[in-house]
Formats: C-alpha cells, sequence, structure tokens
C-alpha cells in the first residue's frame, strides 16, 4: 500500500499528527472516518500523487496520532480543533493553500476546516455525510437503526470506551460489516491496520469523545454559523453511497445547499465507504473535479 510514500509525523496544535505524503504538485489533504485511519485512501492515493502532493492524515485519536485526554466541554475533540491540526500540518508541509477529499468525520473536520479558514482550502470534495446538524435533527428510526454509534458513543465516559476496549475486534466488525457491502471492500492488510490503531491505548477514548464533540460543542458552532449566516463560498463536490443510510435517510445534495453557494454532487453506486468500495468511480469525479 501507498507506493512511493513516506510515513511521518508532525508536532503541530500542541500534539503530533501521523500522516503519509507522496507524489508531487498542488496540495491535496485526504481525511479519513471512523473507525479507520488514513488507510481508507490506499485504493486511490497512487494514482491522485499523479497530479497532487498527496498528505493523507490520520485525525487526532485515531490512526497513529495522539489521542488527547477528554475535556468537560470536548474542546480537545471538537471539529474545530481538529480543522486547527489539519491547518497547522499542511502548513507545516509548505502548504498555505490546497485542497480537500474527505470521508465520513475527517469530512466533519474538512467542513469546518473550510468555514474557519476559507483562504487555505481551494476546493473540497466529501464523502457520504449530510452537514452534521442537519443530521442530528432530522433523525429518525431508520437512522438511529443504522448509526446506533453515533448514540452509543455519546453516552458518558466510561461505559462505552469501557465496552470498546473489550473486545475492539467485535466493535470494529459490526460497525463496518454492518454497512451494505459488509467487510468484502476491506483488504486483510487494511483490516488489519484498522485493527492494529483500535487496539492503541486511549483510541477508544477518541473515538467517543469525537462523537461527543459532534453532539454538543460542534452544534453549537454550527448553529452560531447559521446564525451569523456563515456559509461555505469554495467549490464543493457531494458524493454519497446510493446503497447507503445517508442517501436514503436524507436529500445530501439538498442539505449541503443550505450551507454552501457553490454546490454540486450525485450518488455513486457503492455503499458507504466509497473510497475502498468504488474506487475508481471515485477517481473519476474527484479528479475531474479537483484538477
Amino acid at each position: 500500500m501507498f507506493a512511493g510514500f513516506v510515513k511521518d509525523q508532525r508536532h503541530v496544535n500542541g500534539i503530533d499528527i501521523a500522516y503519509r505524503l507522496g507524489g508531487t504538485g498542488p496540495g491535496l489533504l485526504l481525511l479519513h472516518g471512523h473507525p479507520q485511519t488514513h488507510v481508507i485512501w490506499h485504493k486511490v492515493a497512487e494514482q491522485l500523487a499523479e497530479h497532487f502532493t498527496v498528505v493523507a492524515a490520520d485525525l487526532r485519536g485515531y490512526g497513529d496520532s495522539a489521542r488527547p485526554d477528554a475535556d468537560a466541554d470536548h474542546v480537545n475533540y471538537s471539529k474545530r480543533t481538529m480543522a486547527s491540526d489539519a491547518l497547522g500540518l499542511m502548513q507545516s508541509l509548505g502548504f498555505e493553500q490546497f485542497s480537500v477529499l474527505a470521508h465520513d468525520r475527517g469530512a466533519r473536520v474538512a467542513h469546518r476546516l473550510a468555514l474557519d479558514h476559507p483562504h487555505a482550502v481551494q476546493r473540497m470534495v466529501l464523502l457520504d455525510i449530510a452537514p452534521t446538524l442537519a443530521m442530528y435533527a432530522q433523525t429518525n428510526e431508520a437512522f438511529a437503526r443504522a448509526y446506533w454509534h453515533w448514540f452509543f458513543l455519546i453516552r458518558p465516559a466510561p461505559l462505552p470506551e469501557t465496552l470498546i476496549e473489550a473486545n475492539p475486534e467485535g466493535y470494529l466488525r459490526s460497525v463496518m460489516g454492518s454497512r451494505s457491502a459488509g467487510l468484502k471492500p476491506f483488504t486483510d492488510e487494511a483490516f488489519s491496520e484498522y485493527m492494529r490503531c483500535l487496539q492503541i491505548p486511549g483510541s477508544a477514548r477518541g473515538i467517543c469523545e469525537d462523537y461527543r464533540a459532534s453532539a454538543n460543542i460542534d452544534l453549537a458552532h454550527d448553529r452560531a454559523d447559521l446564525a451569523a449566516g456563515r456559509h461555505l463560498t469554495l467549490p464543493l463536490l457531494v458524493l454519497w453511497g446510493a446503497d447507503g443510510t445517508v442517501g436514503r435517510c436524507f436529500d445530501p445534495l439538498k442539505e449541503w445547499q443550505q450551507v454552501a453557494t457553490n454546490v454540486r454532487g450525485n450518488a455513486l453506486p457503492a455503499g458507504h465507504y466509497i473510497a475502498e468500495e468504488a474506487p475508481q468511480l471515485l477517481l473519476a469525479q474527484a479528479l475531474e473535479f479537483l484538477r
């Protein structure tokens, strides 16, 4: 995986962020989702590196990045803080401006990054999410059953952490294997990496705090943006899985049009894990848009 890439860490925003770097050209930041790591991009990274300097980062709390302590207001895992990590990483690598391709939790970080630092993000592709505030506000039974972990992980510590740590492989297989494609999209090598990182001490805390932040401080930030009339103004492409929960329970393009002024998007014949289920379809659309 990641032929021609180097793996390293940078100390930014007070913590160590792990990443892989490869390719030449304009900067392109890749951000992963839960419960995975930057390895989700292993089927597309080398092709992207033919056109961009690709930086595939691990979010704080995930992968080989640092796992800060929890705090009462969940500031340490707010998307605003994670966005500052991403900005600091790219700046440390010499990129004051760059584009972003992001999935799931990483796409929520990217949303905040482009809102808080509009000068830095040139173009953005978000995979299989609707805005966080819209998804919580419109939660119905179908969504709650499919995305049960959204509500499990935000329970007060230490209950969810304890249960995840008791059987990390069971948790990983349950969350990833319960989607439309099951476990078929994940190579043995990639799954082993997800498993290795979930077993690192502090991973369960990081995951739970990520979700607790989204249900608390992140919603406050999103509501403040709406009240102030702040919208995304950069070129934005949103893609979602035709077989996934997001596309069934929400109208992703309509929801993004409520918070962005220059957005287009469509469904792809895949489930939630687009980069691993439909890498060539993703590459075709992402490269056309980002280039």
